[in-house]
């Protein structure tokens, strides 16, 4: 990785295996991208999806009724079996111990899930023959639950036993009860084990309103450093997973945003809060409304049933009838079919749905718009015939002709009810996240069941007459703009790429509409930002592996264009955005992507003005931007913490003196050789690259309040150069320690992680600026600083924009004859290589004379 004559041809990625589940997205393009893929790569923000044909067509009863799927049969009963003999607590537990021993020993050998499943199965067949049932599942219970701490490295199998757990609570509901107060009453080690109790949670094993009243006690207001955060992974966690889980946790939030407000408080916090309460407020919609008794209506357009369950015959659950639905939506499309349809006769409608208990938000609501919503999309997928040319009719085998009359109709329903919904309901944010977590359930399961023939046109259309009719540029109307954009925001997380791969162009085009990014990126004051960053991450990782190959499938080429063309729009637009968030992009680009990673990075703020790297004798000391830190909006050290790695690196930039750390840093930097075989390299790059910022971030701090100490020695100051300067503190030492350490592989990933903060003129870029020439001069090797050239060199023969200071560094490295630059043997190794080099010079400002290149003093 460090020879230059590999700069000249195309670089060597690792190849890998693609991500399970995206093979479909990759077999067929053309069923993924679908015909608005030409809008996608056209003029992402511009010109989107602007003309959509409205079809005339007219939906008659018959019609839809017709598509009305049968009603699903509920499961047979289970027949009942006479049960060999009675079970008492003790013979329980053995018979699990046995159950367990043949867990473990197939999860060891990587036995099939269904196999372990079926293990699993046993459990619950064991508990329901015991005499005291609850007894016995409480005593297995306890044991499984000592098993995930005893094996809290395995993640696979404390995946299993939370599963055990699941069927145990099956069978025994206190099972909950008791598990939550184990978790309560339990040592501190066991308590804030982030993962065993994020998995509870995930699996519906705590109770969470205890828990949650629990650990806002013990958070404290945050003086209780441990819990709080403890609370702070939680909930950034449950986050990640899953939007929702923030309505259950309104105590912690409480705790954790009172510790906001004390000073000193990380800012990271209160971003999390921000966006939690945000999330709060736009989307309860996404949680089921369980244990609510709902009164039936009394009209006849909506029948239910009630089903008694097994386990808790008292809970009725109302079932909308479809074909009533199918009635009621035939009437709909014929009233926005009829030319003197006025509002009048909408809000009438929409205000008979309410009557009829439609429009509460709760099941029956979710139940009603996912039937709406299987009615629409399956209409408009019903393939019309073709008249050709001499008469016959034909079926297009292609692209089938997609009427989108009902798809308009339902999205026009959608925004009339919400329209009328102050006047009729106050629940008006809770059927919006409603009606959203609906369609995407019904986008999931399409995709999960058609497979390569997954048709995304429809649920495109739906959401771009959303986003043009419920969104609006009126600044006197911007918490409740900001409300909607959220709320379609964690719509469109949940339906990322990496989780519904076949909607992946549908998805980019809809996550850069005009009609979204823009307002979300600019209304409430920046609030908008964190979730556009989520999702363009998201993105990235999706990406990610295939980026790492020297040639992309087809698709993903396209989907590389795409992405590229909207980073090209938030340059020009919000190059602030990009320059706060900078850090968490380069951390999921991989190295090879070098032009998507400059474009990034040559972001500035626009009330900036770039001097020309090129100015003879420019002195970036003066800059008056120089000295100003840049604002960071990524979580910088938590790649450290994930590793606990930061109280390490805070002790030894602290006190240095007789530190193992320099010495143990290498090997930790490592990933296990099960992760390095998926991510490409042997190296953990996301723990790189934090320990790089994170380190770099301490020592210009440090810099800073030495400089305005005034009882610092001037006469010393004036009498260092400024290259002696930078390497006052430990901080250097690590990096001159890794870069000496560090194989070809890693110390390439270190000079990368150094490169990315090379940045429009301020603190940072200065500092690395210097740390890059320092560890060029200081270098005892001369493959270490070919590899420092390299970084930098490929970086510049890509096509522009290219970073100011990775400008800056470079002319002065091959014009300050301080580093007898030309004197370096990779500078003349081959014909082909002194072109090169010659070609970046001139462009960079450097004089080309007949026996090489001319150079200046250096002003840094």
């Amino acid at each position: 990785m460090s020879g230059l004559t590999s700069i000249t041809q195309p670089m060597e990625l690792g190849s890998e295996e693609p991500v399970t589940g995206i093979a479909q997205f990759l077999s067929n393009p053309a069923q993924v991208g679908v015909s608005e893929s030409s809008v996608l790569l056209g003029g992402t923000i511009g010109a989107a999806s602007n003309d959509l044909p409205v079809s005339s067509t007219t939906v008659t009863t018959n019609e839809i009724t017709a598509m009305v799927p049968p009603p699903s049969t509920s499961a047979a009963d289970r027949l009942g079996s006479i049960l060999p003999e009675l079970l008492n607590t003790g013979d329980a537990l053995e018979r699990y111990q046995q159950v367990a021993q043949k867990l473990e020993a197939l999860i060891a050998n990587d036995g099939k899930d269904v196999e372990i499943q079926s293990v699993i199965m046993e459990v619950p067949d064991i508990l329901r023959r015991c005499v005291s049932r609850d007894e016995a599942a409480l005593a297995v219970a306890q044991k499984v639950f000592k098993s995930l701490y005893d094996n809290t490295s395995n993640t696979t199998y404390v995946s299993w036993l939370l599963a055990t757990l699941v069927a145990i609570r099956d069978v025994c509901k206190l099972v909950v009860k008791e598990l939550t107060s184990w978790v309560i009453y339990s040592d501190e080690e066991k308590k804030f084990n982030i993962d065993i109790i994020f998995g509870l949670i995930r699996s519906e094993l705590l109770n969470i309103g205890e828990y949650n009243v629990h650990l806002a006690k013990l958070i404290d207001g945050g003086r209780n450093k441990v819990a709080t955060e403890f609370a702070m992974s939680l909930v950034q966690a449950l986050f990640a997973h899953d939007p929702v889980g923030f309505t259950e946790f309104q105590n912690v939030l409480d705790a954790l945003s009172k510790h906001t407000k004390r000073p000193g408080s990380p800012e990271s916090l209160q971003q999390l809060i921000e966006i939690a309460r945000n999330n709060v407020s736009t989307t309860t919609g996404f949680v089921a409304v369980k244990d609510e008794k709902v009164k039936l209506p009394k009209d006849k357009k909506v029948l239910a049933t009630r089903a008694n369950k097994e386990e808790n015959t008292a809970n009725e659950i109302t079932l909308v009838d479809p074909n009533q639905v199918a009635v009621l939506f035939s009437e709909w499309c014929q009233m926005c079919n009829h030319v003197s349809a006025s509002d009048a006769a909408y809000t009438r409608f929409v205000t008979q749905l309410q009557q009829d208990g439609l429009l509460k938000g709760d099941d029956i609501s979710e139940r009603f718009f996912r039937i709406l919503t299987e009615l629409a999309v399956t209409h408009s997928l019903v393939s019309e015939q073709i008249v050709a040319p001499g008469g016959s009719s034909q079926q297009s085998p292609q692209q089938p002709h997609i009427s989108y009359f009902s798809i308009d109709s339902y999205a026009k329903l959608v925004v009339m009810v919400l329209k009328y919904s102050v006047e009729i309901t106050p629940n008006k944010a809770s059927i919006l996240s409603k009606i959203l977590s609906v369609t995407v359930r019904s986008i999931q399961k399409d995709a999960e069941e058609k497979k390569a023939s997954f048709n995304p046109r429809p649920y495109f259309r739906l959401f771009i007459n959303w986003l043009y009719d419920l969104t609006t540029t009126d600044g006197h109307h911007d918490s409740s703009n900001f409300q909607v954009l959220t709320a379609f925001a964690n719509a469109f997380h949940m339906l990322q790429p990496l989780r519904v791969p076949a909607w992946s162009f549908a998805w980019l085009e809809l996550v850069s509409h005009r009609s979204f990014m823009p307002k979300l990126l600019m209304c409430n004051s920046q609030k908008g930002w964190p979730f556009f960053q989520r999702l363009l991450v998201a993105l990235l990782k999706f990406m990610e592996p295939y980026l790492r190959n020297a040639e992309l499938p087809e698709a993903m080429d396209l989907l590389y264009k795409g992405t590229m063309r909207v980073l090209l729009v938030l340059l020009h637009d919000f190059p602030e955005f990009l320059c706060d968030y900078h850090f968490s992009f380069c951390d999921v680009i991989p190295s090879s992507c070098i032009q998507m990673r400059n474009v990034i990075l040559s972001a500035f703020p626009r009330n900036m003005r770039l001097p020309d790297p090129s100015t003879p004798n420019l002195k970036i000391d003066l800059l008056a931007e120089i000295s100003i830190a840049p604002r960071i909006m990524s979580d910088v050290d938590g790649a450290l913490k994930s590793k606990q790695l930061k109280t390490e690196v805070d002790e030894y930039l602290k006190r240095p003196e007789g530190s193992s750390f320099l010495s143990d840093l290498n090997q930790k930097l490592l990933l296990p050789q099960n992760e390095a075989s998926v991510a490409g390299t042997r190296y953990n790059v996301p723990l790189i690259n934090s320990l790089v910022f994170y380190v770099g971030i301490q020592a210009v701090q440090q810099l800073q309040l030495n400089k305005a100490n005034p009882s610092a020695s001037v006469q010393q100051i004036n009498h260092i150069s400024p290259m002696d300067i930078f390497q006052i503190g430990t901080a250097t030492d690590i990096f001159r320690s890794l870069i000496t350490s560090l194989d070809t592989e890693g110390r390439y990933l270190l000079l990368n992680a150094i490169a990315n903060q090379l940045r429009y003129p301020n603190s940072h870029t200065h500092y690395y600026s210097f740390i890059t020439l320092y560890l060029f001069s200081e270098a005892t090797q001369e493959i270490t600083q070919e590899q420092i050239t390299r970084v930098l060199l490929e970086r510049l023969i890509v096509n522009r924009p290219h970073p100011w200071g990775l400008l800056i560094t470079f002319i002065e490295l091959i014009k300050n004859p301080r580093y007898n630059f030309w004197s370096r043997s990779f500078t003349h190794c081959a014909p082909e290589i002194e072109k090169l080099f010659e070609s970046v010079a001139r462009s960079c400002g450097a004089k080309v004379v007949d026996e090489g290149i001319s150079v200046q003093d250096g002003s840094h």
